[in-house]
């Protein structure tokens, strides 16, 4: 029965990529996989070293020294790659010792964890937004109650007593009353049950940018839309609050003159929506703040609409990334998985 089993081929289709180095570390077996996670062709495929990321230098060699020296294994450890194409991937390597006639070598197998991470990543974040959820929706209630209580006494007042205060006071309670609903419903997002339909996010973009040509006096739009009949399965409302919010957002951060770029195309199964301004742009400290509730750069912004963006792309299993530099604008990217 061995006799028929092609054992090449099952190592080649292995899912994690298995190489062999000597003792000078050179590269003497690969299979495809590792052909594959390494991104390149076989030829330049001759010593690991090539593909480490450099922080991992001096540990990879260290652990390999092990392996040579004393004929240990060195048990999985999470480390990142540079593949040919300068893509960096996080993965897991294991070395163990493979004796070859009287010589040893590294038998190393590198498994690609990228989608596991980021799968880490976006439950931690989940995770955070979840606790921060449930505080601020604990608040808005308790607040939301005695505002709306206030605002009924202030309705029967203005029919007894005539004040312009009081309309003062009625129109600023709308506002608090407007904030805490906007926040019980991004902190509390399982509560909007929208059943998930076909979108073709394209035309909604459209629809979105017209809603506000007529404040776009000195800002230009321009839309590169790619792949304009994909359709996306989603929970419609929300997504189109979202980039409305996105869109408002950018037009808001330009003072006087400017561009917003909007692009859409699909790729490897992913929606990709890509908004930039040449607006004002944030500080570092600021960008790992965005999406919590709020926190704006804006003096009189709430922080509301980001973070509605945030629950609504992470709801779709989707990313959010941010690219801004001080006083040259910011770009938001989207990407949205299709399911």
């Amino acid at each position: 029965m061995t006799n028929h089993i092609d054992f090449q081929k099952i190592v080649d289709q292995a899912l994690s990529g298995i190489l062999l180095l000597d003792q000078n570390r050179k590269i003497v077996y690969y299979n495809q996989t590792s052909l594959q996670l390494f991104n390149c062709e076989p030829e330049k495929l001759k010593d690991l070293k090539d593909f480490l990321h450099p922080d991992y230098h001096e540990v990879c060699s260290q652990r390999l020294n092990r392996v040579f020296s004393f004929h240990e294994t060195a048990e999985a450890m999470e480390q990142k790659l540079v593949t040919y194409t300068k893509e960096i991937i996080d993965v897991e390597i294991k070395a163990i010792p493979y004796n070859l006639s009287d010589k040893t070598l590294a038998l190393i197998y590198i498994r690609d964890i990228t989608k596991q991470k980021l799968a880490e990543k976006l439950l931690s974040h989940n995770d955070k937004l979840a606790s921060i959820g449930q505080i601020s929706a604990g608040i808005a209630h308790e607040v939301r109650n005695p505002l709306t209580a206030v605002k009924g006494f202030t309705q029967l007042l203005k029919e007894q007593v005539e004040h312009n205060y009081l309309e003062t006071i009625e129109s600023e309670l709308d506002k608090a009353l407007s904030t805490l609903n906007n926040l019980l419903q991004v902190s509390k997002p399982d509560l909007i049950d929208e059943a998930r339909v076909p979108i073709r996010l394209c035309q909604e973009l459209d629809s979105i940018v017209f809603m506000f040509q007529e404040q776009l006096y000195n800002i230009e739009i321009h839309t590169d839309f790619k792949d304009r009949q994909q359709v996306f399965m989603g929970k419609k409302n929300i997504l189109v609050k979202a980039f409305f919010n996105l869109i408002k957002n950018a037009i808001e951060a330009i003072e006087g003159e400017g561009k917003i770029t909007i692009k859409h195309f699909v790729k490897d199964q992913v929606v990709h929506i890509v908004i930039s301004d040449t607006g004002v742009g944030m500080k570092k400290e600021e960008i790992r703040l965005v999406g919590t509730p709020f926190f704006s750069s804006k003096p009189d912004g709430t922080g509301m609409g980001l973070t509605q963006v945030f629950t609504t792309v992470h709801q779709h299993q989707g990313e959010v990334h941010i690219d801004s530099v001080k006083g040259k604008g910011t770009c938001f990217y989207i990407m949205l998985p299709i399911l």
